[in-house]
């Protein structure tokens, strides 16, 4: 007795020396969680592939200015004309937008619409501003005013656009962090019914969250990764929501113990031996998945990898670290009111629906795994739905912005394309004829060389091209928006033919290219990115079940899962949403999460089938298995499917798309795929699920099938 005291008094002491220690790391780390946003950056064009003709461009372009600029793009318009009195206004707020710190000036005389009711004043932005971009814009729009009399006035071009997409992220360390905090909360609450315990899990996913923002803070400030808003969005979601998964087993498993064992050491180092290998598992296959983005063309995804990747690291680490230490010193009191007792009842019994369900699937396992299967390949057919695109500018967000506002105005009185013109160079001595073919694309309004009045003042038509290292830049005014569909296929259409003009070397650009150039990658990522992915989660699997059959079967049931998923949320986003359409990098991104997070509620599942299965025999284990883990892997799947929802709360359609996505299909996963179709289809393939390790040789199956009847 006395060593049992002395054993359970060293126990005491290291969970309390743990707890110190992340406290002490918790001190220093917790003030990053809020530092994110100041090393992140929103400029699409920086996350393109450096050989994208977009990005050579842009290259060529830093020579024909002397500084880099973003143009805002200010639009006052009037139904009823132009009047004198706007005039006045307009001349006397641009005078105003040249003193703006930030602005590259003289600006231009403002460009009057056709149609005598626009006029549109062209304000560069200089480049180095970066973030602090959107603060120049806001100044802008502060002295431009509001709507009066009749007169409408909007901030909208690329600046415009980038500062409204920085005043979204901006929410990511204030309400989406709230908004997740409440949702685990609640669910917690909900699960536990106790007063005390949800406070160990949300706190060490807090602790995952502080920890895993140093390492993405240092990381992006000394540019070894490009951080943005959309990744440091995901990062909070995944890293609350993942980690709260991770509690919600362990702490179950503890639970269990705690009724087999009389100390809280004995049960929580039996708890941790059961539970750890599944978690650690089920992490890494996600962190490997994540880094597979490392494989991605585009910036913005090798970003997302390794961001996504050191949160779940860290989630990791504290949770099977930080959390076993408080759950210990808690003990059995932290799940007052209902403390579990040592009474060595069979865990089973603890789980009346799951029991029932498991026995019916033991009853109708064929028909079981043959229904679901077909009612998900069905929910595939809304793939036709989906209609993977390029989002416009008026599409991106989910309000309608004073961006989104300026440039629907610019489209009824302008060339759509007025004031983001696509950008070409040239050899100067295929200049003109560059121009004369670029001029004969269906879709390009107006083409004109930049002369070197153009640096100082407007532009004057009898001036001289200007010439930089033999080179000449055109701008091709496109009549259709930006940011549309219809202007993407003008670039297309117009980098087909200058590049046929012979000796040309021409290289198109411009903030259309961009968009083209963002989508062409996004698909050769897709391409090579989900096929790597696959593989390397056969292979941990594989190791973890020591089998070759269950992997396939596994990773065949979440690609089905997947897929339908896809078909629903197309079916959800056109016809209850009303979304346009999903952005070219949403199925990869939707891919990643889903079959990564997916995954995990198999490892859960199969994991625990194993283990019970080599007490059992498999059939058995399958039931036995589906028992005991059915609530709390149900309960993790509401928990990540609610702190996904949480990005609806960012009004930008590719979060709430993603979002949406994750949620729906998690859903799915645990309610479908994990409880039905992958129990059934194991109970019906019975010990062959484990070929070719010796569990697949196992004769006491058929005795197990009816007393399991």
């Amino acid at each position: 007795m006395a060593g049992g005291r002395g054993r359970g008094a060293g126990a005491t002491l290291i969970a309390l020396a743990v707890i110190l220690a992340w406290l002490v790391v918790g001190g220093i780390a917790g003030p990053y969680a809020g530092k994110l946003s100041d090393v992140a950056t929103n400029d699409n064009a920086s996350f393109l592939p450096a050989d994208s003709e977009a990005t050579q461009a842009q290259d060529l372009a830093a020579g024909f200015v002397a500084q880099p600029t973003t143009p805002a793009l200010v639009v006052y318009a009037r139904n009823t004309g132009i009047t004198a009195a706007d005039k006045q206004r307009i001349a006397a707020d641009s005078a105003r937008f040249a003193q703006v710190k930030g602005v590259v000036g003289p600006l231009a005389p403002p460009i009057a619409s056709q149609d005598g009711q626009a006029l549109q004043v062209v304000v560069p932005i200089d480049d180095s501003e970066g973030e602090q971009i959107g603060q120049v814009v806001d100044e802008l729009r502060t002295i431009a005013g509001g709507d009066r009399d009749g007169l409408t006035v909007d901030v909208a071009g690329p600046a415009g656009l980038l500062a409204d997409l920085i005043e979204v992220f901006s929410a990511i360390d204030g309400p989406l962090l709230l908004v997740t905090l409440v949702v685990v909360l609640i669910i917690l609450l909900i699960v536990y019914r106790s007063p005390v315990l949800w406070i160990f899990p949300l706190l060490a996913a807090g602790m995952s969250y502080s920890l895993a923002s140093v390492f993405v803070y240092y990381l992006a400030k000394d540019d070894v990764i490009k951080l943005n808003g959309q990744a440091q969005g995901i990062l909070t979601v995944l890293v609350f929501g993942a980690g709260t998964d991770y509690a919600l087993l362990l702490i179950a498993r503890y639970r269990e113990e705690l009724h087999r064992h009389e100390r809280p050491w004995d049960a929580m180092r039996a708890a941790w031996r059961g539970a750890a290998p599944a978690i650690a598992a089920s992490g890494a296959t996600v962190i490997v998945s994540l880094l597979c983005l490392l494989l991605s063309s585009l910036n913005s995804n090798r970003a997302l990898g390794p961001v996504a990747a050191i949160g779940i690291a860290a989630t990791l680490l504290v949770m099977l670290t930080f959390l076993p230490a408080l759950l210990m010193l808690g003990g059995r009191r932290a799940f007052w009111p209902r403390t579990p007792r040592v009474d060595l009842a069979d865990p089973q019994a603890e789980h009346g629906l799951w029991a029932r369900i498991a026995r019916f699937v033991a009853r109708r396992a064929r028909v079981v795994w043959l229904t679901t299967a077909v009612v998900l390949a069905l929910l595939t057919l809304g793939l036709t739905q989906l209609g993977a695109t390029t989002l416009g500018q008026s599409e991106l967000f989910t309000n309608r912005t004073d961006s989104v506002a300026g440039q629907e105005v610019i489209a009824r009185h302008y060339p759509a394309g007025t004031g983001s013109p696509a950008t070409i160079f040239t050899r100067a001595e295929t200049a003109e004829q560059v121009a004369q073919v670029a001029q004969g694309v269906a879709g390009v309004a107006a083409v004109r060389p930049v002369t070197r009045r153009d640096q100082t003042g407007p532009p004057d038509p009898n001036a001289p091209p200007l010439v930089v290292d033999g080179r000449v830049q055109l701008e091709a005014t496109l009549t259709d928006p930006p940011d549309s569909s219809a202007a993407e296929q003008t670039i297309r259409d117009l980098r087909e033919a200058v590049h046929r003009v012979p000796a040309a070397d021409a290289v198109v650009g411009g903030f259309t290219a961009i968009d083209v150039d963002t989508s062409d990658a996004s698909t050769r990522d897709r391409n090579v990115i989900i096929p790597v992915v696959l593989v390397v989660i056969a292979v941990i699997l594989a190791l973890l079940l020591r089998a070759l059959v269950a992997p396939v079967l596994l990773i065949a049931t979440v690609v089905l899962s997947f897929l339908a998923t896809l078909g629903l949320c197309a079916l959800i986003f056109r016809y209850l949403l009303d979304f346009p359409g999903v952005d070219a990098s949403f199925p990869l991104f939707a891919f990643v999460f889903l079959v990564a997070l997916g995954i995990d509620y198999n490892i859960f599942l199969m994991s625990r089938v194993r283990e019970e299965s080599l007490r059992r025999g498999t059939r058995a284990g399958v039931l036995a298995g589906l028992t005991v883990t059915g609530g709390v892997i149900t309960s993790a799947g509401i928990v990540l499917a609610a702190t996904f929802s949480a990005l609806a709360v960012l009004p930008l359609v590719v979060l709430v798309e993603l979002g949406v996505a994750v949620a729906v299909g998690v859903l799915l996963d645990t309610i479908v795929v994990r409880s039905l179709l992958v129990p059934a289809l194991s109970y019906d393939i019975g010990p062959k699920v484990w070929w070719p390790s010796r569990l697949s040789r196992s004769a006491r199956d058929d005795a197990e099938v009816e007393r399991a009847r």
